[in-house]
């Protein structure tokens, strides 16, 4: 295989992306998780879910951290490697990216300097309140960038303006159909992600008989939040499905595997697909519940990849299986979830040592997933970087050379090796340490009053 600049360019942002992504879809639900803790706890007065907050607030400060680190190289290179396409769509891919700076990333990092060190300096509501905006923050930038991921998997809005293309509708790029569905698809992911690391989390602890307290309401709180979450995002990933056959029927057939038209269509489970005989090896694969999944009916006419010229075909390996572990990984939450609250409605989640060990493996699953899932949407939609409209061999810098890309790629692998190393480092060490009691009972102040008892009070006479 001929290392092109194209090639080497789409294995950088490849790498850079799938280094990105890990941390926000971490800190999107991390930072929603505490400030569910900070309002529980500002209600019940419980300094249990104080302990919690102050033990998670580390590992969200160090993961925010790195998840800027990695999104700042994500900018540059559109600079450095993809200057014809940031020509080509920066009137509408500029701006987008300049929202998710100044409307969602200064909103995080405004308040969180709050939440990182003014606890003891401003009222306990103001406090919430601005755990509350940094969570309102992490899902704006997620707004931003996937309605600039979605416009480029399904343009629309847009006109062409002396081949460059521009805004036309700002409302139907930023609010559009895929965008509808989209958005809340990574939301959830990224809730699953961190309800799976909470539960793992609690599970450790148990097992180890450290922190009973605490562990125990993390593994109860994660469970019960991946158990109601998980259905929800299959309706949700389900619609994907359908608007990927509906807009991109290429990269369906290739998730599907589907190297001929077939009708009914079979649903390969799994299989080794060979793309030089356009062929699947050792398939396993069910009779028509491929037409079933994608039109409704058992008897519908599902085209294959030969519908398509061999220029416009995507790569079928990566989305094929990229599809399938995003799918295994979802049935594995599923299980642990529901049956992890099962054992709970039966007074036997904390003795079952077993489903603790368990519980605490399927730490990744939900990191797992989400690479899982971009590597099918990414990789899915080419030979396009701009579906429909702009090539990826066109979109690169023409300038670029082979060896210009391969010391960028050097630099990035070396400095993500040695940040992202250090970062992982104490972020195990802070694992490993668990909450204590005694970060929070710092929390020499007087005990927070229930918000619900000191409203009943307030409305008592003086004696």
């Amino acid at each position: 295989m001929e290392l092109d600049p194209v090639l080497l360019s789409r294995v950088q942002f490849a790498f850079v992306i799938s280094f990105h992504i890990i941390f926000p879809a971490f800190t999107i639900g991390l930072a929603a998780w505490l400030a569910t803790l900070e309002g529980v706890r500002l209600w019940t007065g419980n300094q249990l879910y104080r302990r919690i907050f102050d033990f998670w607030l580390k590992i969200f400060a160090l993961s925010f951290g790195m998840g800027v680190v990695s999104g700042i190289v994500m900018a540059f290179q559109f600079g450095t490697n993809w200057s014809v396409l940031a020509e080509r769509t920066g009137s509408i891919q500029g701006p987008l990216l300049g929202y998710e700076t100044f409307t969602a990333f200064m909103l995080e990092a405004t308040f969180f300097g709050v939440v990182l060190l003014g606890r003891d300096r401003v009222p306990p509501w103001f406090y919430f309140l601005s755990c509350c905006m940094v969570s309102l923050g992490t899902m704006f930038s997620s707004f931003w960038i996937l309605a600039n991921n979605s416009w480029m998997q399904v343009p629309l809005g847009h006109v062409m303006v002396n081949g460059r293309i521009e805004p036309g509708d700002w409302w139907a790029i930023t609010t559009g159909p895929i965008m509808r569905i989209r958005w809340p698809h990574m939301l959830l992911a990224a809730f699953l992600t961190t309800g799976m690391g909470i539960t793992a989390t609690g599970a450790w602890y148990l097992l180890r008989g450290k922190d009973v307290p605490e562990s125990r309401a993390m593994l109860r709180w994660g469970l019960g939040l991946v158990a109601v979450m998980i259905p929800v995002q299959m309706v949700f990933g389900h619609l994907t499905g359908i608007y990927v056959l509906n807009y991109q029927p290429a990269k369906f057939a290739a998730i599907e595997a589907r190297w001929k038209t077939q009708q009914p269509a079979s649903e390969v489970l799994i299989a080794l697909p060979d793309p030089f005989e356009e062929r699947n090896l050792f398939a396993i694969e069910i009779p028509g519940l491929g037409s079933f999944i994608a039109s409704g009916n058992w008897t519908a006419r599902e085209i294959g990849l030969e519908t398509f010229p061999p220029e416009d075909r995507p790569p079928v390996i990566i989305p094929f299986f990229a599809f399938r572990v995003m799918v295994g990984m979802g049935l594995i939450m599923l299980a642990v979830s529901w049956f992890g609250s099962f054992l709970r409605w039966r007074g036997r989640l904390e003795s079952t040592r077993w489903f603790l060990w368990v519980a605490f493996l399927s730490f990744p699953s939900g990191f797992i997933a989400v690479l899982a899932g971009w590597f099918t949407a990414e990789v899915g939609r080419q030979p396009w970087v701009v579906y429909g409209l702009l090539r990826t061999k066109d979109a690169v810098t023409p300038s670029l050379t082979t060896g210009d890309v391969l010391f960028s790629l050097a630099c990035y692998v070396i400095a993500y090796a040695t940040i992202f190393g250090f970062g992982l480092f104490f972020i195990h060490r802070l694992l490993r340490d668990g909450p204590g009691r005694d970060a929070s009972d710092r929390a020499k102040m007087t005990p927070a009053r229930p918000l619900a008892v000191a409203m009943q009070s307030s409305t008592e006479e003086p004696r």
